[in-house]
């Protein structure tokens, strides 16, 4: 399980979520997608009876996924799962986590690790030519020369889809060309990986005035220029962060889309059993296995952040009658995931009704 890592000094390289995107001009107002879209898409029987929910992208208005309750001592927390990517043309009926939201005493946001370079914001300004370059693969490699024979073939047809005649992916490290050619897919497949739920959420707490915590880890980087440039020289251990890009691309957008008509119509019995290339991790994986990552202390960074969540959700349940969390889906479903943790910790956790 990963909490969220935001690398102010690596951004650019380990840019994970896509930029958040509004809804095209000349779309159709949510009113009106809904009326002419279907109330959910078809469905088919699967293996032993199992629904499966069509591939086709789900459009209009759409409810999301009900809230887990967490309780404990007659306190409840609310928390509300999102995954990624979601349905581009959705709307999502946020009115029911509006309004717990509202009846909160405190909202609490997914666990993080920071990673600052020590002198703040002028010393991140003076980073950014660096911080460019560490895109790059070192020593002026591309990718033919990075990647096994097999890998490159597969990659051609892929870049050529998704990239045209744009010869600087070329020079990209595999993991970055990984999440470039992740976004395209997206794009392609009307998927978007927007921040649609944590915007909703904090623009609701801000309109009812209910304090957010961001529970984190921060790791200060003393000497942020020689990071970088350790970072530039050194390879990363990332070609397999660009094979499974390349096998999501080829084989896993239906399955994206699925889960994310799971999330739009709140499907968690499908969610639960789906599987999918987590390219995110893998990609993940190869940073924090990186020398940088070890000598900046950022695996150990990811438990901690994890430890100051559940310590933030215990004293939110013990300070208010009523309060709110929003987590990765994965971070609910999984048997050691932070849900688990509490319920380990003797709070009774319920899952929404289907």
């Amino acid at each position: 399980m990963r909490p969220v890592l935001m690398l102010p000094l690596l951004a650019l390289v380990l840019a994970m979520p896509v930029p958040a995107q509004a809804p095209p001009a000349d779309a159709e107002a949510p009113e009106a997608q809904a009326a002419s879209a279907p109330a959910e898409p078809a469905a088919e029987a699967g293996r032993e009876g199992e629904v499966v929910l069509d591939t086709v992208v789900v459009t209009g208005e759409q409810p999301g996924p009900g809230l887990w309750t967490v309780s404990r001592d007659g306190r409840q927390m609310r928390v509300l799962g999102y995954v990624a990517p979601l349905p581009r043309r959705m709307y999502w009926n946020s009115t029911e986590v509006e309004a717990r939201i509202a009846e909160s005493g405190v909202v609490l946001m997914p666990p993080i690790v920071q990673l600052r370079p020590k002198g703040g914001a002028v010393t991140g300004l003076l980073l950014m030519p660096s911080m460019l370059s560490a895109r790059n693969n070192p020593d002026k490699e591309r990718l033919q020369d990075v990647l096994p024979p097999e890998d490159y073939a597969r990659w051609q047809p892929l870049k050529q889809r998704y990239f045209g005649r744009d010869r600087g992916i070329e020079k990209r490290r595999p993991l970055v060309a990984a999440m470039e050619l992740r976004q395209k897919a997206f794009d392609a497949a009307d998927l978007t990986g927007s921040d649609l739920v944590i915007r909703t959420v904090r623009r609701a707490a801000r309109k009812a005035d209910v304090p957010v915590r961001q529970p984190m880890h921060t790791i200060t980087v003393e000497q942020p220029r020689a990071a970088l440039r350790e970072f530039r020289r050194t390879g990363l251990d990332d070609v397999e962060c660009l094979r499974r890009s390349m096998a999501q691309a080829e084989n896993d957008l239906p399955t994206l889309a699925t889960r994310a008509n799971a999330w739009a119509l709140g499907r968690l019995d499908v969610l639960a059993k789906l599987e999918y290339n987590d390219v995110a991790g893998a990609c993940m994986d190869a940073v924090l296995q990186s020398r940088l990552a070890e000598e900046q202390g950022l695996g150990e960074g990811m438990e901690l952040a994890r430890g100051r969540w559940l310590e933030a959700a215990e004293r939110a349940l013990a300070e208010h009658d009523y309060s709110f969390a929003v987590l990765p889906m994965d971070m609910l479903l999984r048997k050691d995931g932070l849900l688990a943790e509490l319920e380990r910790r003797g709070y009774t956790v319920q899952a929404p009704e289907q």
